[in-house]
């Protein structure tokens, strides 16, 4: 599809001029390319080689930052709204792109776990009977610089002021998205309570968690919210024009990246520690 929108000409949209950021014509079916030889050099190299799983994670995180408009398009979604200038072949452009984005990640997972360590079944590196139940202090201090990060963000939006500011309600909707999962998410990836349902809970109380709950929005709006803002700063590198200052940006958008990259570090130690011991080896 992108070669042929490339050789023959895409649609017209409106919004952006394009369905996807950054990558477009030619870079656009290059990434393609790319994303499609690594995944059978994962499936074909039979040892490790750290070189091919940098790439391979580097071509996933290009997908999902080139899709990265399809953040706010989905919490839209949860409003039951589409806004003004959604656009469903460019939905589903991007959609496709995040898609290749998970299986090529799933490939790499893949990949890592059959090349490395010393037990055939998991192929975890780690020492047997060294398990953790606490999170790690790089953990702690990664979720609570999330934490800052939204602080520092709304922050920097009082002190301009809130006039000005989208009336979409799917901006609207991301920003409340935003201020729930930077101060209850990374915190439970890092408290008890995220591990077993608190006493207040209705019906739950006592619980033990399902990982997923966590583990999917955790892993979900990190990689989409570094996308999304990450790009976001690209373009603002780039001299794109916009009603706010510089300097509001640059913190803005900053202070939104460090929340992302602490989601995705809370949820990385929070699957290592909460994964089920492998019956061979008892990693």
């Amino acid at each position: 599809m992108r070669l042929a929108w490339t050789i023959g000409g895409a649609p017209e949209f409106r919004q952006f001029g394009s369905d996807l950021l950054g990558f477009t014509g030619w870079w656009s079916v290059a990434l393609c390319v790319a994303a499609g030889a690594v995944a059978v050099a994962l499936e074909r190299v039979p040892a490790w080689r750290p070189a091919l799983a940098g790439v391979a994670w580097t071509v996933a995180g290009a997908l999902v930052a080139a899709a990265a408009i399809l953040l706010p398009e989905l919490v839209g979604f949860l409003f039951f709204t589409v806004g003004p200038y959604f656009e469903p072949i460019a939905f589903a452009s991007r959609l496709g792109c995040v898609t290749g984005a998970i299986l090529l990640a799933l490939a790499t997972a893949r990949y890592q776990r059959r090349t490395r360590g010393g037990c055939p079944d998991c192929c975890r590196t780690v020492t047997p009977g060294t398990r953790r139940a606490a999170p790690a202090r790089w953990a702690w201090w990664a979720a609570y610089a999330a934490v800052a990060g939204l602080v520092t963000r709304f922050a920097a939006q009082v002190v301009v002021g809130f006039d000005g500011l989208t009336h979409d309600a799917s901006v609207i909707g991301l920003e409340i998205g935003l201020l729930l999962a930077g101060v209850l998410l990374p915190l439970a990836l890092v408290h008890r309570w995220g591990e077993i349902w608190p006493g207040w809970v209705p019906l739950l109380a006592g619980r033990t968690i399902p990982r997923l709950v966590l583990l999917v929005p955790g892993f979900g709006l990190g990689a989409g919210i570094v996308a999304y803002f990450g790009m976001g700063m690209v373009q603002l590198l780039s001299g794109s024009v916009s009603q706010f200052s510089d300097a509001f940006l640059w913190v803005a958008l900053s202070a939104y990246c460090v929340l992302g990259l602490g989601l995705l570090v809370g949820s990385s130690d929070y699957h290592l520690r909460t994964r089920a011991a492998c019956t061979a080896c008892g990693r």
